[in-house]
């Protein structure tokens, strides 16, 4: 599968479905190549064909990413708008894997040269469409449940390139532990990427706050924001500026209405 045809199965993901017409101009191609790209996909069931749009099937939302893509969307996309509108054409990032990193990317395609390094193959290729931008994949190995990396490689890769901003997401936020997330090799990776970059974002949808998960990710020793599309309560932010993230800032304001992701 190519690169425009996982554009097409992330969209129809992120939306449930689309017009061709929208699509042909999220792809910035025409409309012919957009029913040509759709045709294979169809005839493979992972998405369903109808009179002048695209829709999401059962069997393509079975994955357990795919599956996530799907709970709490209107949440990402104001959570995404609101990162759009921190990140400045020209900005270098690094994104790690997940459902909330995958709707900040369909938003930042209105960035124009970013320079992006990210181990999800879903990231990668949704950005490395978008003229202008370069974009370097971490790692070789892909996990089969989300096409991210974990491997040494995508290590290695990270600690090749800086960057003004780490862009994260996590299972979970509480008062107690901080920022968790569900494996080691994740809270490894986000290590990582912090450690490469100027500042930090986390990005989290409100449904995680007081929640717990398996792995804390490390104090932060550098300017880090945590973004949603709802204020977190007074007592987590305290908690947090104590512990996890002294100076923490908070972005859940909505941006002006020329900076939001379409």
């Amino acid at each position: 599968m190519g690169p425009r045809e996982q554009e097409i199965l992330d969209a129809i993901a992120l939306k449930g479905s689309l017009e061709v017409l929208e699509l042909a101009e999220l792809l910035g191609v025409s409309d012919q190549t957009v029913r040509r790209l759709v045709k294979p996909l169809a005839a493979r069931g992972l998405l369903k064909k109808v009179h002048g749009a695209v829709m999401a099937t059962a069997r393509y939302s079975d994955s357990p990413f795919q599956e996530r893509m799907l709970v709490r969307q209107a949440a990402k996309r104001a959570l995404a708008n609101r990162v759009l509108a921190l990140v400045r054409n020209g900005d270098s990032l690094l994104l790690d894997t997940g459902s909330t990193t995958a709707y900040i990317a369909q938003a930042l395609r209105q960035r124009r040269d970013l320079v992006v390094v990210t181990n999800s193959s879903s990231i990668a290729s949704t950005l490395a469409s978008v003229p202008g931008n370069r974009v370097f994949m971490a790692g070789t190995e892909l996990r089969n449940h989300d096409g991210a990396s974990f491997d040494a490689s995508a290590f290695a890769t990270l600690r090749r390139f800086s960057a003004r901003l780490a862009i994260l997401s996590a299972a979970a936020v509480n008062a107690a532990r901080g920022f968790q997330v569900q494996e080691h090799c994740e809270a490894d990776l986000a290590a990582c990427m912090l450690a490469q970059a100027d500042q930090a974002l986390m990005a989290i949808d409100s449904s995680k706050f007081g929640k717990t998960a398996l792995v804390q990710l490390p104090a932060f020793t550098k300017p880090a924001s945590l973004v949603s599309e709802q204020a977190p309560p007074a007592a987590l932010i305290a908690a947090l500026r104590k512990t996890a993230a002294p100076g923490l800032r908070i972005c859940c304001e909505a941006p002006p209405p020329g900076d939001r992701a379409k």
